[in-house]
């Protein structure tokens, strides 16, 4: 896919602090013409208490939520970074609590032209508010699925439901998909395009 290797960052067992910086220099260097995605796989939790869910960086304790990363932290951040489409691809427990509270390319359908025109803030996670097994599934599903894929342009949604059925059909969890709230989404979609076609 047409993601250039300079453009990606990757955080190993980030600490809390780590999350933040990154996600700052994001607000700070994405335009209106970029397109951002974000990917987090880890622990998370739900807290019964507060209706919160949090992900759970590598200096998160168990006694106290201090470095214990919201979900609407990352929900204001997706508000706050100008890019034209973020897809935030989430395999962490309890990741489904995000949801709460020009032409574009040569050769492709109308139908990707139309939802790549207008903004997009969306996600994809693992589960919605439950636990997720070490083993991910739903990863394998999702590599599987973008590495067998011949179509030139691939929606977000479209990748979804091609692998929701198998996630569902060999995990516990039920995967979700939807508009990330109150983030400025107008309805388009994050588009995958292949690396030999534009």
């Amino acid at each position: 896919y047409t993601f250039d290797k300079k453009n990606i960052k990757l955080l190993t067992n980030p600490k809390f602090e780590d999350i933040v910086i990154e996600l700052d220099k994001l607000t700070r260097t994405i335009t209106k013409k970029d397109n951002l995605l974000i990917y987090f796989a880890g622990h998370g939790i739900w807290s019964e208490e507060t209706n919160v869910g949090f992900w759970l960086p590598s200096d998160a304790k168990e006694i106290n939520t201090a470095n214990w990363f919201r979900n609407s932290t990352m929900r204001d951040y997706i508000g706050s970074i100008r890019s034209k489409h973020t897809l935030l691809i989430a395999d962490a427990c309890f990741s489904g609590s995000i949801f709460k509270s020009r032409k574009a390319f040569t050769n492709a359908p109308v139908a990707i032209e139309k939802v790549y025109e207008l903004v997009s803030r969306k996600a994809m996670t693992s589960g919605s508010l439950s636990e997720v097994p070490d083993r991910s599934v739903f990863l394998e599903y999702l590599i599987k699925r973008l590495t067998d894929n011949n179509k030139p342009f691939l929606s977000s949604e479209e990748l979804f439901y091609s692998l929701k059925t198998a996630v569902i059909n060999n995990s516990p969890n039920i995967p979700q998909f939807g508009e990330i709230l109150n983030t400025g989404d107008e309805g388009g979609d994050f588009i995958f395009i292949r690396k030999d076609t534009d």
